[in-house]
């Protein structure tokens, strides 16, 4: 490994991978609820070996961890999602493709082949458990051994890390962006599931630049897709430039098309630049559509175009509004919290509907050393009102996750569940909350004998 490996910060501390696979009993104090059956599956970057180049934490191998939860009681597993780029790799003990697949650094042995990682979101749909990566096709794992069943191929090409699942009709509402075979592209889809798995549509249309579009929104009768200018060049890249780099002169555009419509049908509003990964949830109102998103003022964890590094870039939640009577293509903006956070959630038996509850990670403590999770905040959006539970200084909360109490219960009601990194420890536990009194602090812990590294984001599967 060589000097800048050394000091990579995705490569250290809670970020270092762990490259055992392993099954563990975990022992529970508080209590697990009986009433909460079924299995926490969360994925995340995990790379099999030392990168070949200068790492980034979205490239590495997918790793799934899975909680399975029965009578009080967890079970831990956890296993590599092997994608033909992991077995490539196993098969020759040593790394071969580059960050991204970035055919400079590849082994010219595997340059052209499959550079997929599968590392980002896992979803059950239509009686599949798939492994997500917005590059690529969803990879299919079997639900209770974790052992690969291979990518799904009637999707036709990349999707989306984060689909949406419509509550009522079942279906799973997709994207995926740079959808061309040239790398770097403007080229979007836009696709539905049926709730069987079926694939239904997939259509594509070109964005008014080449934006990392990690997630979008969609409501009742809309699909929204933010491009946002975290921009994306090959030409670039080329010439020694950032890939992807933070242009905020080339402003934010939002297009909106109703779900049943054509693609030639979208409608694009603007507004300031801004950057959003994850947003929470978005309705309509009449001819009104918001959207409660986590808000960067710039594009953080990416580079400026002259290769400088924002500063101080913290997301807080903010409600979009988009007026669709009238003449007027403009988002209003209105700030709805103050404290930084990230890995917005909600009872997403609620998912393009009106909804009062949301819950994020957030930030409660900065200095220079570290910006990282300190807390869990429960925000209730009819009130106003927060409130947060923030943990021991040397602790980290991951992604919260709700799972209701049961398949009828009222919004909000039931669990809150997350993974804690235990940095006095250098270990993590599996955690549970009452969702409406996360303040109280966790009401059931499951204690793992070593640390689950950063990740991305898991789901709740009922049994």
């Amino acid at each position: 490994m060589d000097g800048s490996q050394v000091t990579n910060p995705y490569l250290a501390g809670n970020f270092a991978p762990i490259r055992s696979e392993d099954d563990f009993e975990l022992a529970v104090s508080g209590e697990i609820p009986a009433g909460l059956a079924g299995v926490f599956y969360r994925n995340g970057a995990n790379p099999q070996f030392e990168p070949r180049d200068t790492y980034h934490w979205f490239s590495g191998d997918g790793m799934i961890h899975a909680f399975f939860i029965e009578d009080g009681k967890v079970r831990y597993r956890n296993r590599y999602v092997r994608t033909p780029k992991w077995e490539t790799e196993h098969a020759a003990g040593k790394s071969l493709f580059g960050a991204f697949g970035n055919p400079m650094t590849t082994d010219p042995s595997v340059l052209g082949q499959d550079s997929g990682v599968a590392n980002t979101n896992i979803v059950w749909h239509g009686g599949k458990l798939l492994a997500l990566e917005e590059g690529h096709p969803p990879f299919e794992v079997d639900p209770l051994t974790l052992a690969p069943r291979g990518y799904r191929e009637e999707y036709r090409g990349r999707v989306t890390a984060h689909p949406k699942f419509d509550p009522e009709t079942g279906e799973m509402v997709w994207f995926a962006y740079s959808a061309a075979e040239a790398p770097l592209n403007r080229q979007m889809s836009y696709g539905v599931t049926d709730k069987d798995g079926r694939m239904m549509r997939r259509q594509e249309f070109q964005t008014p630049f080449m934006s990392m579009v990690h997630d979008f929104l969609v409501t009742r009768s809309h699909a929204l897709f933010p491009v946002l200018p975290l921009t994306g060049s090959l030409e670039r890249a080329m010439k020694g430039g950032p890939p992807l780099a933070w242009e905020p002169q080339k402003g934010s555009h939002i297009g909106v098309m109703r779900r049943d419509a054509d693609v030639s049908t979208l409608r694009w509003f603007t507004t300031d630049p801004c950057y959003v990964f994850h947003p929470m949830n978005a309705w309509e109102e009449g001819d009104r559509i918001l959207a409660d998103v986590m808000e960067y003022p710039v594009a953080p964890l990416f580079p400026t175009l002259d290769g400088s590094r924002p500063k101080d870039a913290f997301a807080r939640l903010t409600r979009w509004t988009f007026e669709l009577a009238g003449e007027s293509d403009t988002v209003k903006r209105e700030r709805i919290d103050d404290l930084p956070g990230e890995f917005p959630r909600f009872d997403e038996r609620r998912t393009g509907l009106s909804y009062r509850h949301g819950w994020f990670a957030s930030i409660t403590r900065r200095d220079a050393s570290s910006v990282r999770f300190d807390a869990i905040s429960h925000v209730d959006l009819t009130t106003g009102k927060r409130v947060d539970y923030v943990f021991d200084a040397a602790d980290s909360p991951g992604e919260p996750v709700f799972a209701p109490r049961s398949a009828g219960a009222a919004e909000g009601d039931g669990w809150l569940i997350t993974v804690v990194y235990r940095g006095a420890e250098d270990r993590s536990d599996f955690v549970v909350f009452d969702a409406q009194d996360v303040a109280k602090g966790p009401i059931g812990v499951a204690r793992l004998p070593r640390r689950v590294p950063y990740g991305f984001h898991g789901n709740w599967r009922a049994a």
